[in-house]
């Protein structure tokens, strides 16, 4: 019976992931106010990058750094997620407008590691 659960388990995680692909991720270099749902975040993402497009993954943070949010459109609905740091800060781009990031920034950017200096390697030389 476990094993057919933890199976059922398994198949259920692949469709979720077949839904939620991101083809793109968008970094917005303007602080957000954690405050904001999806409508507020969805209009956010019209007003920074222009269109919400399908399977595309659109990527805000609190002024302080310490939370992120992610909107991402799969094509027939809006998913958001939420990361906060118990102890450091999120490394943000500085300027104005927005990015675009590779998925190895993105994943050493939610660990809060610097993902500006990552190299084509993966590895990071600087901080």
């Amino acid at each position: 019976m476990a094993r057919v659960l933890g199976r059922s388990l398994w198949c259920l995680a692949a469709r979720v992931a077949r839904v939620i692909r991101v083809e793109a991720l968008w970094l917005s270099v303007a602080p957000l106010d954690m405050r904001a749902g999806m409508d507020t975040l969805l209009a956010q993402v019209v007003q920074v990058f222009g269109e919400a497009r399908p399977h595309h993954a659109y990527l805000f943070a609190s002024r302080r750094g310490t939370r992120l949010k992610v909107l991402v459109h799969d094509g027939q609905g809006i998913w958001l997620a939420c990361r906060r740091l118990n102890q450091g800060r999120f490394r943000w781009a500085e300027g104005a407008g927005s990015l675009m990031l590779t998925q190895a920034q993105f994943d050493t950017l939610v660990l809060g590691l610097p993902w500006q200096h990552l190299g084509s390697d993966g590895a990071i030389r600087m901080i």
